[in-house]
């Protein structure tokens, strides 16, 4: 039997998905943000939702740009700090010793150490409450060759990224290979 637990964020896997943008001043800036996901197919994109107060919801205002760079499991303390941390009071890049690298399609820094990128422009806006939704357009996914298999596809096992689970505020890493989606299921049918 189920018992209700009433509304509240709760679902998994959250993301952890760390969103690069540049200020007005030009300097790179870094957040941890767990709510978001791919949100379309065609075009190709990513939702993320930022609480107005934050200083990464107004770079994405001013430049209609940003990237969310996935971190590894190697680097749980990094993406955490870029969560506590405002990038208006101190320089968050170089505080963690990680690298922004210019994106090439958009304006907006990625993290060169993190193995997975996507390059995203702003492609619309929904508020919700404490929340704004902001839609980002892939443009492109830039990712390191040794997460990549031989038809270069990217394998979630070398990328070892990190997950959020909001119920009791901490960090996992994923279990393991369970099944083909599309396929395990044709054996019921």
């Amino acid at each position: 039997m189920k018992k209700s637990l009433g509304p509240k964020t709760i679902v998994f896997p959250t993301p952890v998905f760390i969103v690069g943008t540049y200020d007005k001043e030009g300097r790179a800036n870094a957040m941890n943000v767990a709510w978001g996901g791919i949100c379309c197919s065609s075009p190709p994109c990513v939702a993320i939702s930022l609480r107005r107060a934050t200083y990464t919801y107004g770079n994405i205002v001013e430049n209609k740009a940003f990237t969310v760079n996935i971190p590894t499991e190697n680097f749980i303390k990094e993406a955490d700090y870029f969560g506590i941390v405002s990038g208006k009071k101190e320089d968050k890049f170089a505080k963690a010793k990680l690298t922004p690298k210019k994106g090439e399609y958009v304006y907006a820094p990625y993290v060169e150490e993190f193995p997975l990128c996507l390059e995203c422009k702003l492609h619309s806006t929904l508020e919700i409450g404490l929340h704004t939704l902001f839609i980002g357009e892939i443009l492109d996914v830039k990712a390191e060759k040794d997460i990549l298999d031989q038809e270069e596809v990217c394998r979630i096992e070398k990328v070892k990224p990190l997950i959020f689970s909001p119920t009791d505020i901490a960090y996992y890493g994923l279990g393991q290979h369970l099944g083909q989606a599309f396929s395990i299921g044709k054996e019921i049918a």
